[in-house]
């Protein structure tokens, strides 16, 4: 009798396992929906502080940046925008937003209809971190990120020493592979880097296409993000449970040699754009359309407003799920 009760359980589990194929347990389900005017302010806080990445930028708080006009929202999208109108010898008034949570992998979708364009001195990002005193320790994911004139995207990792990924398993371009910051042979801080297959993923570029969708998958074993421009999002990602399996080649899949665990935990999303800095500011003598417009990021960042008028996010939402 035991044995047979034995069989049956064993019978069980292994019709059970059948019947959850590895493409089922894939899927995700929603834990944050931040949409329009109901929930995606109440989503975030309005960081203050100075620029951790030491931005010709003032990051406004909810209420000011309200009455300067820098943000508003409508039941469908989210308006995010920078000071259009006046020189900024001090910083230019811009919005970071960080998420009230803290995540510990899932899946991020972001829907945009416009992303702040591509323009000398703008340094706009989607991404994530533990907090600027953990970090590199609890690590850095870069999800949308490009400075100046860049119309491709820019996704990287940056994280303590003992993180390096193959660079396999993509669709986009592999530009460095040692995620640590401070990594021999690579510029400081160029974490592990992968460059979009996409014209169409960043500034300029993915606004002449009315913007797309972007999805980051952060499991134990890899980072994993994809792009689609507008015409191209695939009907499965408007699922209740999103299926990754199901997306094809992701434009970057940072896997290899890496304890993800260990290397990334504890982060908060953000939203932000700011100019010159650690980024933008470095690298504005090697733009040839840049330099020849001033003699430095700064200077021109703080007497040219009207440069900014398209330095704005449109975004129809940001849902986070979870296995």
């Amino acid at each position: 009798m035991i044995m047979g009760l034995a069989f049956i359980l064993l019978a069980s589990l292994l019709s059970t396992a059948v019947l959850c194929s590895p493409t089922e347990r894939a899927s995700y389900s929603l834990v944050d929906n931040c949409t329009g005017s109901s929930s995606f302010f109440s989503c975030f806080d309005f960081f203050t502080s100075r620029d951790p990445t030491n931005g010709h930028v003032r990051y406004l708080s909810q209420s000011d940046a309200q009455a300067q006009g820098l943000i508003s929202a409508s039941e469908n999208s989210v308006y995010v925008g920078v000071d259009y109108k006046n020189k900024a010898p001090n910083g230019r008034p811009s919005v970071r937003l960080q998420s009230k949570k803290l995540y510990n992998r899932g899946l991020f979708i972001l829907d945009l209809a416009h992303m702040p364009a591509s323009s000398c001195g703008s340094w706009p990002s989607f991404w994530s971190w533990g907090s600027e005193t953990a970090w590199p320790g609890s690590g850095e994911i870069d999800i949308i990120e490009g400075v100046h004139t860049n119309t491709v995207n820019a996704m990287s990792l940056h994280t303590a020493e003992g993180c390096s990924i193959s660079g396999t398993g993509l669709a986009g371009r592999v530009v460095t592979k040692d995620c640590y910051v401070h990594a021999t042979g690579q510029t400081e801080n160029a974490g592990c880097g992968i460059e979009s297959a996409s014209g169409s993923s960043f500034g300029t570029s993915l606004n002449s296409v009315s913007g797309g969708v972007y999805a980051m998958e952060w499991t134990a074993s890899a980072i994993k993000i994809w792009f689609w421009p507008r015409a191209s999002v695939p009907a499965a990602l408007g699922k209740s449970n999103p299926n990754p399996s199901e997306w094809g080649l992701p434009d970057a899949n940072f896997a290899g040699n890496c304890d993800f665990n260990r290397h990334f935990k504890d982060h908060r999303l953000v939203i932000d754009t700011t100019f010159c800095g650690d980024w933008a500011g470095v690298v504005w003598d090697s733009n040839p359309t840049c330099k020849n417009l001033a003699k430095s990021c700064q200077d021109f960042v703080a007497n040219n407003p009207g440069q900014y008028a398209e330095s704005y996010w449109r975004i129809n939402s940001l849902k986070v799920y979870s296995q």
